[in-house]
């Protein structure tokens, strides 16, 4: 069941950094974001919908895409620390987006030549989104990085608080021996080129952390974690079975 927990991961990833960047809704600090983050959202948990999809087909147990987001507990979670951390303010949001996507846009693109049809499929969609999310967020990372002192130092918080969950990016997980999915590790160089490229316009630098904090592949997750899914699951698990 190796492919079906890489899934599970990849999928884990895209719904939480999705509800994640979804709380801004009615929160961001000028109209024109209030627009664009939602729809960034609907991105990236439009692929955790494809990735549960598959993950349920090759399961092979009934669960659908509902199941798995919606009926699996805080320690069943697969995903990355990076996504699960709080938004805390505009900088560390726009941060966070870079890294994920930095990471993202060349695995999707990697996954374009993979031998699943399907991955495929997901991969030429996710691919376009993700090249677009480096962008904005790279955009906002630049004007914060570069804008004024408060926002420079905002932004500089942000680098020293999220780089300890970098390293996990990189690790294999389920996906080690899995060979329709891309080697995670082998991401790095091209993701790091991302970062510094668009650090060196910010004036920002770029560290690795000698102490990364790892864990989300094998379930052990912060405090955060557990009150998201709570509230995303609350209407799923107090109506079981309702369909509209």
């Amino acid at each position: 069941m190796a492919l079906f927990d890489a899934l599970l991961e990849l999928a884990d990833d895209h719904l939480v950094l999705g509800h994640r960047v979804s709380e801004w809704c009615g929160h961001a600090p000028m109209l024109e974001e209030d627009l664009a983050m939602p729809n960034m959202a609907l991105d990236v948990i439009g692929t955790a919908r494809s990735l549960y999809d598959y993950a349920g087909k090759v399961e092979g147990a009934g669960r659908d895409e509902d199941d798995l987001a919606y009926l699996r507990g805080e320690r069943e979670y697969r995903n990355l620390l990076l996504v699960e951390r709080p938004n805390e303010d505009f900088a560390h949001t726009m941060l966070r987006q870079l890294y994920f996507a930095a990471f993202m846009h060349p695995y999707w693109t990697a996954a374009l030549t993979s031998q699943d049809e399907t991955i495929q499929g997901i991969a030429g969609k996710a691919v376009k989104e993700m090249a677009y999310h480096i962008r904005h967020a790279g955009e906002w990372v630049v004007r914060l990085g570069d804008g004024t002192e408060e926002s420079a130092r905002r932004m500089a918080d942000a680098v020293q608080s999220l780089s300890i969950y970098v390293g996990e990016l990189f690790e294999e997980g389920a996906a080690e021996g899995v060979d329709v999915l891309p080697s995670r590790a082998a991401i790095r160089d091209e993701w790091l080129a991302t970062v510094k490229r668009v650090f060196d316009e910010a004036g920002l630098t770029f560290e690795d952390s000698k102490f990364p904090q790892t864990g989300g592949r094998s379930g052990v997750h912060g405090e955060g974690l557990g009150h998201m899914l709570a509230e995303m699951q609350s209407v799923h698990r107090a109506h079981p079975g309702a369909t509209w």
